[in-house]
C-alpha cells in the first residue's frame, strides 16, 4: 500500500500477462485488429473468395472431356459398324476356285455377298506380297468401272472384294424376258462399256484381260460397271475352262497366252456387243450354235479368210447399222485392223441423236410413256369388261330373274319364298306329236326355237317371267319374284291373248301348209319358288296352283284359253275389262269336279264385241219369244 497526496492506494495486480490476460495467453491484445477494421488489412485467398467459380470450371471441364471421350468412341463405334455394313452389304463377291469342294455350298448360301476365290496354291508366294498396284486400284473412281475394294489373302483361297450392283451381270439381264430393249437401251449399254474400258485402256492398268458379259454389272441406275479388272499377276495362274474363254480374242487362243492386250480387249468388247444386240448370250447365234464351247474355240482359233463369228440378230428395229459396222470391225482377226476403244467411244457418242443422254432418264421416260399408254388400255380394258359382263348379265337375267341373279353374284343365299298371290300360265302345241313325226330332229328344234323366239319377244313387253320350256309346254308366271299387286292376272291374260294372235302370223317353213294351234290354261293361286341347285341352277315354283294350272291347260282346247275358278274370279272381280265365258264344270285328273270358264278377250276389243253380239242373237234364236 503506497500513500500518494494523503491518498492511499493497493496494487491488484503486479503482472498483467499472470492476472488480466491469464486467459487468453498471457498476450495482450492489440489495439488495431490484424487487418484493420474494416478487413482490408490482410491480403486476399483466391481460392477462399472464388471457391464456387473454381468447383463449376472443374465439373464443366470433367464433364467436356467425358463429353469428348464418349464422342471419340460413338464415331469409332459408329465407322466399325459402316465398314461392317460395307463389308456384308456392299461387296460383289464371285466364287471362282473350283479345286476346293465346299464351293458350290458357299455359293449357295451367299447368295447377298459373293466371293471371287482364285486358288491359293497355284499362286506363287511373291504374288502374295502386298503391291502397290493394288493399292492403286482402290482409288480408280469412274462410273463405268467397279469399285474394287479389296483381296483377302488369308485361308485357303484368295479373295477379291468388289462393290456390289444390284441388278447382276449383263447375262443376268439378258436372261429376264420382262425388260424390254429398245435402241436407245443397248446403246446405253454399250456405251458404258466403251466408256468403261478407255478409262481402264488409260489408266495405270492398261489392259482389262478377262472381260466378259458375266464382268459386266449392272447397278440399281442402270449403269454398267466393268468389273475384275487388274490383278493380271494373280489371274495368270488361274485355270480357265472353255466356256471362260469365248471373249477370248483368237490371236490369244492360238499362243494359248493369258497375257491380255488391248486390241484383245477390244475383241472381246465385240463379242459382248454382240450379246446385248441380240439379247442372247454369246454364240447362241452362230452358224453352230449347238456346238460346245471347245469346238467353238477351235473354229475361231481356225485361221480362215472367213473368220467364225456369232450372226448378229438385232432384238430392237430402232438401231444404228453404224453400231453393227463398228462390232464387226472390232471383232477382226487381225488386232491392227481393229479400232481402238476412244474411236469406238467417239464414234457412239456422235450417234446419240436422242435428247436424253442418261439411261435412267431414259427408262423414267419410257415408264412415264408405258404409263399413260398402260392407263388408256387399262381404260380400253375396263370398258371391254363391262361390255362383256354386261353380256354375261344379260345372258345370266335370262336364266334367272334379275333379284335373284343379283343377289347370287354377291354370294349370298337364296332362301325359298311364298308369294300368296301370283297367275300361272301353261301352254301346249295342239298334236304335237303328230307335227313332229313329219319332221327330222333338226327341224323340230329350228321349228321350236322360231315358235319360242317369237313367244319370248311378247313376254318381254309384260311384267312375266318365263320358269321353263319342256319340249312343247311352256310356263310363265305373273307376280314373282317381283311382286306386281293384282296386275300379274292382267299382264297373263293379255300375253296369252297375243300368243294367240301371233300364231296368225306364224308359219313352219317346211310345212307351209300346216298351222300351229296352242291350249293355255291359267289358274291364280299361292305358290313357293326358289332356286334349286348348284350346277346349272334353275328358278323353280312348287305348289299346288302349279298343278292347277297344268290340268287347265290339259284339259282344254285347241286355240282357247282356259280359266280356273279362281283366276277368272280374280281377272273379273279385281282386275276387270276382260270377256270370259263360262264352261261349265269339268272333271279334272287329280282334282275332281272344277267350274272353268274361257277367256274370249277383252272388252275393248271389236271382234269380242262382236261376238258377243252373235253369241246374244243365237241365243234369243235358241229360246224364241217370250210371251207375257
Amino acid at each position: 500500500m503506497s500513500t500518494v497526496d494523503d491518498v492511499n492506494t493497493t496494487k491488484l495486480f503486479t503482472d498483467p500477462t499472470t492476472s488480466i490476460w491469464a486467459k487468453h495467453g498471457g498476450v495482450q491484445p492489440t489495439s488495431t485488429p490484424k487487418c484493420g477494421f474494416d478487413g482490408k488489412g490482410c491480403p486476399i485467398d483466391a481460392f477462399v473468395e472464388y471457391r464456387g467459380v473454381f468447383i463449376a470450371v472443374i465439373i464443366v471441364g470433367c464433364a467436356i472431356v467425358i463429353g469428348l471421350m464418349y464422342g471419340a468412341y460413338m464415331i469409332y463405334r459408329k465407322k466399325t459398324r459402316v465398314r461392317e455394313a460395307c463389308v456384308l452389304c456392299n461387296l460383289c463377291i464371285q466364287l471362282r476356285m473350283r479345286p476346293h469342294r465346299n464351293i458350290p455350298l458357299l455359293v449357295k448360301t451367299c447368295k447377298v455377298c459373293p466371293f471371287t476365290y482364285i486358288d491359293k496354291k497355284r499362286s506363287s508366294e511373291s504374288n502374295m506380297k502386298p503391291q502397290q498396284g493394288w493399292m492403286k486400284m482402290r482409288t480408280l473412281d469412274h462410273e463405268n468401272i467397279n469399285r474394287f475394294i479389296g483381296l483377302s489373302i488369308d485361308g485357303p483361297a484368295i479373295i477379291s472384294v468388289w462393290k456390289y450392283c444390284s441388278r447382276g451381270n449383263l447375262q443376268d439381264i439378258m436372261s429376264n424376258s420382262t425388260i424390254t430393249m429398245d435402241g436407245f437401251f443397248i446403246y446405253s449399254i454399250i456405251r458404258d462399256l466403251a466408256e468403261g474400258l478407255n478409262y481402264i485402256h488409260n489408266s495405270f492398268i492398261g489392259i482389262h484381260g478377262n472381260l466378259k458379259s458375266t464382268n459386266c454389272l449392272v447397278d440399281d441406275r442402270w449403269q454398267v460397271k466393268i468389273s475384275e479388272f487388274g490383278l493380271t499377276g494373280i489371274r495368270r495362274v488361274e485355270k480357265r475352262s472353255a466356256a471362260d474363254r469365248l471373249w477370248t480374242a483368237p490371236e490369244l487362243l492360238r499362243m494359248e497366252s493369258r497375257l491380255g492386250t488391248q486390241p484383245a480387249d477390244v475383241y472381246s468388247f465385240a463379242i459382248i456387243c454382240s450379246e446385248v444386240v441380240n439379247m442372247k448370250k454369246a454364240w447362241e447365234t452362230s452358224d453352230r450354235a449347238e456346238c460346245d464351247p471347245e469346238e467353238i474355240i477351235r473354229l475361231v482359233q481356225k485361221d480362215s479368210r472367213r473368220p467364225f463369228r456369232p450372226v448378229i440378230q438385232p432384238v430392237a428395229t430402232d438401231l444404228s447399222p453404224a453400231m453393227l459396222h463398228i462390232i464387226k470391225d472390232s471383232w477382226s482377226d487381225i488386232p491392227s485392223e481393229r479400232p481402238k476403244i476412244e474411236t469406238i467411244k467417239n464414234l457412239l457418242q456422235s450417234m446419240n441423236t436422242s435428247k436424253s443422254t442418261n439411261l435412267l432418264d431414259h427408262v423414267f421416260n419410257l415408264l412415264e410413256q408405258y404409263a399413260v399408254s398402260l392407263e388408256d388400255e387399262v381404260q380400253q380394258r375396263t370398258q371391254e369388261l363391262n361390255e362383256e359382263k354386261k353380256k354375261s348379265d344379260i345372258l345370266l337375267y335370262r336364266m334367272l330373274p334379275k333379284q335373284v341373279a343379283d343377289k347370287l353374284k354377291l354370294g349370298q343365299s337364296i332362301e325359298p319364298e311364298t308369294f300368296d298371290c301370283v297367275t300361272i300360265f301353261f301352254s301346249d302345241v295342239v298334236s304335237f306329236t303328230t307335227l313332229a313325226s313329219r319332221c327330222s330332229p333338226l327341224q323340230v328344234v329350228n321349228m321350236l326355237n322360231d315358235l319360242y323366239s317369237v313367244f319370248d319377244g311378247i313376254i318381254s313387253e309384260h311384267d312375266v317371267y318365263k320358269v321353263e320350256t319342256i319340249g312343247d309346254g311352256y310356263l310363265c308366271v305373273s307376280g314373282l319374284p317381283h311382286r306386281n299387286g293384282n296386275d300379274h292376272a292382267r299382264n297373263i291374260a293379255n300375253m296369252s291373248l297375243a300368243f294367240l294372235k301371233s300364231l296368225d302370223r306364224f308359219s313352219i317353213p317346211h310345212l307351209p301348209g300346216e298351222r300351229i294351234n296352242l291350249r293355255i290354261g291359267v289358274h291364280t293361286g299361292g305358290v313357293v319358288a326358289g332356286v334349286v341347285g348348284l350346277s346349272m341352277p334353275r328358278y323353280c315354283l312348287f305348289g299346288d296352283s302349279v298343278n292347277t294350272a297344268a290340268r287347265m291347260e290339259s284339259s282344254g282346247r285347241p286355240g282357247k284359253i282356259q280359266l280356273s275358278y279362281a283366276a277368272n274370279h280374280f281377272l273379273t272381280n279385281f282386275v276387270g275389262g276382260y270377256v270370259t265365258q263360262l264352261r261349265g264344270e269339268v272333271i279334272i285328273k287329280g282334282k275332281g269336279v272344277m267350274e272353268t270358264h274361257w277367256l274370249l278377250g277383252l272388252e275393248s276389243d271389236p271382234n269380242v264385241q262382236r261376238m258377243l253380239r252373235e253369241m246374244e242373237k243365237d241365243f234369243h234364236e235358241q229360246i224364241g219369244p217370250i210371251d207375257y
